[in-house]
């Protein structure tokens, strides 16, 4: 059955799905996917293969692909991160659909993964109709004093204009900005990805497909929630073991 549920927390069947026992056996899969990608194999095929191995179940799979990535990709993703202590007086962009989905899953108690990238990604998807919740202004609060705690000089944030309500989180943006006097523009795009890619400011984005083509980026979020929301629950698959 689709899942209905109308915040971003865990998905009922989570606990038994991502328990001790599972997470080993889940870092055994991302070894084993990770092997793969960097031998050129497909990845579609590829992930099908070593679910289907390891059984896995769809969030599960998800949490696979989310958290799997080359030593190449690793490398180059690498060499162009940027550390937050050197934000001070920097501008940056951000991905606001996708540092806040995360961020709001953290103050659902959601999943969370540490993927071998070493940056943090949620099992939420963007669809094309985004709900405020109740954790979504927190979120705003979060992002917003964060990168002011950071000294940089600018933030653009832009969100998916085709989603439904962004304008509305725009504006919830905007309003958590000038309260707090930080100097935010939110923008609303048709093509986020390209702009993110394109831009010459420093990426906030887990997304790698940005990651992988943008010119610099920092790990925001894995940041944001390990200083401001240290419960969060939290799934190390960083270091995957070969099965």
């Amino acid at each position: 059955m689709p899942d209905r549920r109308t915040r971003r927390g865990p998905h009922p069947k989570d606990f038994a799905s991502f328990g001790e026992e599972t997470v080993e056996l889940l870092r055994g899969a991302v070894a084993d996917l990770s092997w793969l990608l960097g031998r050129s194999y497909p990845p579609k095929a590829s992930l099908k293969l070593v679910g289907d191995r390891y059984a896995l179940r769809d969030r599960q799979r998800k949490a696979l692909q989310r958290s799997a990535a080359s030593d190449k990709e690793i490398s180059d993703r690498l060499a162009r991160r940027v550390e937050i202590d050197d934000l001070d007086g920097r501008a940056v962009i951000v991905d606001g659909y996708n540092v806040i989905l995360t961020l709001e899953a953290a103050l659902s108690g959601g999943i969370l993964l540490l993927a071998r990238d070493g940056v943090l990604r949620d099992l939420a998807s963007l669809s094309a109709h985004y709900r405020k919740l109740a954790v979504t202004r927190p979120a705003v609060e979060i992002l917003v004093r964060g990168l002011a705690d950071c000294g940089v000089s600018g933030v653009e944030c832009l969100l998916d204009r085709p989603v439904s309500n962004s304008a509305r989180l725009k504006k919830l943006i905007e309003t958590t900005a000038a309260e707090l006097e930080a100097g935010w523009s939110v923008r609303l795009s048709a093509r986020t990805d390209q702009d993110l890619k394109r831009s010459g400011d420093i990426v906030a984005s887990a997304d790698s497909a940005v990651l992988d083509a943008c010119d610099r980026w920092v790990n925001l979020t894995r940041w944001l929630v390990e200083t401001h929301l240290p419960g969060a629950w939290l799934i190390d698959l960083s270091v995957a073991n070969s099965s």
